[in-house]
């Protein structure tokens, strides 16, 4: 498929809504659980400024105002988002080897799993590769992770005590969102590679723990691409 389309900033961050939709009730829900645990609304917001891992900063708060210590947080912080390390690399074989890497540093920090995704499928769909569409495609996500996680911290602890099932609710969006961007990029090659994962992901989860299933699922799904085991993508 030709790739001559353009990508700007401005089209990065139109691409970002949909995520950035997703992303502020989560990060509101956070926020105003962070602040119901005890931290304040400067250290909440510090939180998601500077670690932006969506479900994982549920597993720092939990570790943090539990009283775990420094180290024994770290790893299982580290083991959960350990993937992202590979989000780059996948993204710039995608798009060409010839594809811009000067400011990876800047718009790599915003590779979470939906702006990956939702890179991917930019591509998918014929569009250029570029540095400034990354930028905006983060910083959209970005923007609305901090917005929610201020306003949720400014509403305070008990925010969202009377809705107890919107509460709950909160916790699919994320998983939700992500498997959508999925499927919008799924193509019959990639079935076998994804069966693998999702096979290796439950056992490890079932018979050792979820942290095992999605580290293991992440080799096993990488492993099989390497083979070859997916088959020949379209150009």
């Amino acid at each position: 498929m030709s790739k001559d389309l353009p990508s700007t900033f401005a089209q990065g961050l139109v691409a970002s809504v949909p995520i950035a939709l997703g992303y502020f009730p989560i990060a509101f829900a956070f926020g105003v659980s962070a602040t119901g645990q005890g931290l304040s609304g400067p250290e909440a917001f510090a939180l998601s400024l500077i670690v932006y891992a969506g479900a994982a900063q549920f597993l720092a708060l939990a570790l943090i105002t539990g009283g775990a210590p420094l180290l024994l947080a770290a790893f299982p912080l580290i083991a959960m988002n350990i993937r992202h390390v590979l989000y780059g690399p996948a993204l710039i074989k995608r798009a060409g080897g010839d594809a811009a890497r000067r400011f990876a540093w800047i718009w790599a920090f915003g590779l979470t799993d939906e702006v990956f995704g939702a890179a991917l499928g930019h591509l998918a769909r014929g569009r250029t590769f570029s540095e400034p569409f990354m930028g905006g495609l983060g910083l959209g996500a970005y923007s609305a992770w901090l917005a929610g996680t201020a306003i949720g911290a400014f509403a305070g602890g008990g925010a969202l005590a009377g809705y107890p099932v919107i509460e709950a609710a909160l916790g699919f969006m994320l998983p939700a969102l992500f498997l959508a961007l999925l499927l919008s990029i799924l193509t019959r090659p990639q079935l076998p590679i994804i069966a693998i994962a999702a096979a290796v992901t439950i056992g490890l989860t079932v018979f050792w723990s979820g942290t095992a299933g999605i580290l293991g699922g992440m080799l096993a799904g990488a492993l099989a691409g390497v083979l070859g085991l997916g088959g020949r993508h379209e150009s």
